[in-house]
């Protein structure tokens, strides 16, 4: 049976380079075996958080919060590829993070970080490690780094030049770890329920 797994994206720019790398992930994981699907912010136009997704009686929540609600519970782990903005988040994914909590739970996260320079959105990625940890997922240690994202990834996702050749060598171990984890969580909630 195929992991289950949901790749986030959140830029909301009219010129978004990281979609390229939304768009590798999702692709190769689906190469691989695994049901992929990439969830893009901008796409799915959440406002911003108000009320949470739980916090709506049940039934009334709006059809894009309870349409993304059952994908999250669905799935098996998580991809987040997220951009640096100043040293940190980016607002779009966070705002579409947000408006869950217990859809997360217990299952992994992996983060994929860019950036139009040479530190490929290591910042953002590591603020994102307490943020998801804090919403109940286990974060992986794997991370994959790509920048300058213009100069690793052509217009249509592939790979091109040494910073490609790196994402290129880097993506199965980071691939291996989130299914590993993926896997190691299926198997707990197997064995026992989760305690809350």
């Amino acid at each position: 049976m195929a992991n289950r797994i949901l790749v986030f994206y959140g830029s909301y720019r009219s010129d978004r380079m990281g979609i390229r790398l939304a768009q590798f992930v999702t692709r190769r994981l689906v190469e691989a075996g695994d049901e992929a699907e990439l969830i893009d912010a901008k796409a799915v136009g959440l406002p911003m958080l108000d009320r949470m997704y739980k916090e709506y009686p049940k039934g009334e929540a709006p059809e894009a919060l309870e349409t993304l609600a059952g994908k999250i519970r669905a799935a098996d782990g998580f991809v987040f590829v997220t951009g640096e903005y100043n040293w940190g988040i980016q607002p779009g994914l966070k705002n579409l993070t947000d408006h869950f909590l217990e859809e997360w739970f217990w299952r992994p996260a992996a983060i994929a970080s860019y950036s139009a320079g040479r530190m490929a959105g290591a910042r953002a990625a590591l603020a994102w490690h307490g943020t998801l940890s804090e919403m109940g997922m286990v974060v992986i240690s794997s991370a994959l780094s790509v920048g300058p994202i213009g100069q690793a990834l052509s217009e249509t996702g592939e790979p091109t030049g040494e910073a490609g050749a790196r994402l290129a060598k880097g993506f199965p171990r980071f691939a291996d770890d989130l299914r590993w984890w993926v896997e190691a969580a299926q198997a707990q909630r197997a064995k026992r329920a989760p305690p809350y």
